[in-house]
């Protein structure tokens, strides 16, 4: 079974959320995203996995996402994904993905739905 966790370690949901796969013997793939930021397509077949639209996925209390523009109602699906690329900090955390689902870890349990 192949598992990644698109992780920030300085998150404690992402850090808990770790911890729990480990707990259960699973040794993700870590992509720590702030450092390797997904593509657009990885983004668009994330939130395809999660059944979210990009806005859905966005943190939006950032500072970033009115900075960024993120907060213009009018952008598109293709515009806010682009903009989850190049300010990764956008994105919720902790994503976990196995056998072609995603799950968020928020609570760190949702990711058990999954594996």
């Amino acid at each position: 079974m192949s598992v990644t966790i698109y992780h920030n370690p300085r998150c404690s949901k992402s850090r808990q959320t770790l911890q729990l796969l480990e707990e259960q013997s699973v040794t993700p793939d870590v992509v720590e995203y702030l450092k390797t930021p997904p593509d657009a397509a990885t983004l668009g077949s994330l939130l395809d996995m999660l059944g979210l639209q990009p806005r859905e996925l966005m943190r939006t209390k950032e500072a970033e996402y009115r900075e960024s523009g993120a907060d213009n109602e009018d952008l598109s699906r293709a515009q806010l994904i682009e903009l989850m690329v190049r300010y990764p900090k956008l994105i919720e955390r902790p994503i976990v993905v196995s056998n072609g689902k995603a799950a968020i870890g928020r609570p760190p349990e949702r990711v058990l739905d999954i594996l």
